[in-house]
């Protein structure tokens, strides 16, 4: 079932690039990670960070089901430029504004930002296209957030904001009915 699961990750990320963006122009950058060592690296991030984070007991949920994934796809951001709509969806009146007067921050196993509202929406379009084809396979996944930041912190992803969707194949989804520890 791995090799299934490395395969579907795969067509995901097939249509993650395909997806409509806006104007046409791609800034997605999207990564298959199959590899375990890698998957149980990643876990351990979000476990070691869950303490420090306002939502301990989701991190430490979301760290067991990547340790149990058998691929992770992770769709993110990567060094965008402002669609041209002046849609004003990032606070600023114009594109242009919004280009000379963004202030980058950083969070700790968090993201850049502020972005474009546009490309954002790249991204949800993308992440829907993804785990529309692991449904098509009928192989398990779930859209993560948490363990898009700790990926993009240990340098699996270049990118400024990503997202990931762990997959798996058994009898049951892990991602669905997950226990979540009570805070300590």
């Amino acid at each position: 079932m791995k090799e299934v699961s490395i395969m579907v990750a795969q067509l995901m990320a097939a249509s993650a690039r395909t997806a409509p963006k806006a104007g046409g122009k791609d800034f997605l950058e999207i990564v298959v990670i199959e590899a375990v060592e890698d998957l149980k690296k990643i876990a351990a991030a979000m476990k070691d960070y869950a303490p420090r984070s306002t939502n301990e007991a989701y991190w430490l949920r979301d760290a067991a089901n990547i340790e149990n994934s058998q691929a992770l796809i992770l769709i993110g951001l990567a060094k965008s430029a402002p669609a041209g709509y002046d849609c004003g969806g990032c606070g600023y009146p114009t594109c242009q504004d919004f280009a000379k007067n963004r202030e980058e921050q950083e969070k700790e196993m968090g993201y850049t930002g502020p972005h474009c509202i546009m490309r954002m929406m790249d991204i949800g379009v993308a992440l829907s296209s993804a785990a529309k084809t692991a449904s098509l396979h009928n192989v398990d996944n779930r859209v993560q957030q948490r363990v898009g930041a700790a990926a993009r912190a240990l340098g699996h992803i270049q990118a400024e904001v990503a997202m990931g969707i762990p997959v798996n194949i058994s009898g049951k989804s892990i991602y669905f009915d997950r226990p979540t520890a009570a805070k300590h």
